[in-house]
């Protein structure tokens, strides 16, 4: 029970890794509030997770994350019920890989104000309930191409370099409020969009995986629990990379 007692926020909790942090954070003690982007996906995700385990304590809401005004609500409304916020991650973001001749500006602007502003946003309301309370523990989602770039969709790679940006100027920062800051790069893992693929093309991308396969979400999972808990207690300011050492 790593987290026993703790209030966590997860955004993008509904599938995938977040939905695999969820769960992770659930089984070790943690009371979470799951963030989604629509309600019937919020709905979907706290059924799944109440047929595994009733006792669990775990509700969902779904803030439109690039409102500031409206994540504000959330953060408060979460921090009103459960007294406390002890552990935020930022998970929720998009990816693509549109060719730079064919990207908009508009493109270019939604994956920034999802993986960027969308931080901000859900920092700074949480940032100040850790401070008045003594401390906490941020979680940022990263990626691997925020360390090699990738060949197409400079959004998204551009939006990962400043995930690590944010995450390491916030932890110097923070640290005098107690508060940690760090992320984890996943590489490729098994998400619903990577399991969809033909297996030829599966064992294609593992080929250039030194572990040979992709990650699963619980792995990754492994390592947001790791931070989050009193383990990493003097980690902070790091970007975890979790992507069987593949770094391009």
């Amino acid at each position: 029970m790593l987290l026993k007692g703790k209030v966590a926020v997860v955004t993008g909790g509904t599938r995938g890794i977040g939905f695999e942090i969820v769960r992770k954070y659930l089984a070790n003690g943690a009371r979470v509030v799951l963030f989604g982007s629509r309600q019937e996906t919020v709905d979907k995700a706290l059924a799944k997770l109440k047929e595994e385990n009733a006792d669990w304590e775990v509700e969902g809401m779904h803030p439109a994350l690039t409102d500031a005004a409206e994540v504000e609500k959330a953060i408060l409304s979460v921090k009103e019920k459960f007294g406390r916020i002890d552990i935020l991650v930022n998970n929720a973001g998009i990816s693509q890989s549109t060719p730079l001749y064919d990207y908009t500006p508009q493109e270019f602007d939604k994956v920034i104000s999802l993986n960027v502003c969308a931080l901000f946003y859900t920092i700074l309301p949480t940032a100040r309930i850790m401070k008045e309370q003594g401390g906490g523990c941020i979680l940022n989602t990263s990626s691997m191409v925020s360390i090699s770039g990738q060949p197409a969709g400079v959004g998204y790679p551009t939006s990962k370099f400043a995930v690590n940006g944010m995450t390491l100027s916030l932890a110097r920062e923070l640290a005098k409020d107690h508060i940690r800051v760090n992320a984890v790069a996943p590489g490729v893992t098994r998400t619903d969009m990577v399991a969809s693929l033909p297996q030829q093309v599966v064992e294609r991308i593992s080929s250039t995986i030194p572990l040979g396969r992709p990650g699963e979400p619980e792995e990754v999972a492994s390592a947001f629990l790791y931070l989050a808990s009193d383990l990493a207690s003097y980690v902070t300011g790091e970007v975890l990379s979790v992507d069987g050492a593949c770094r391009a």
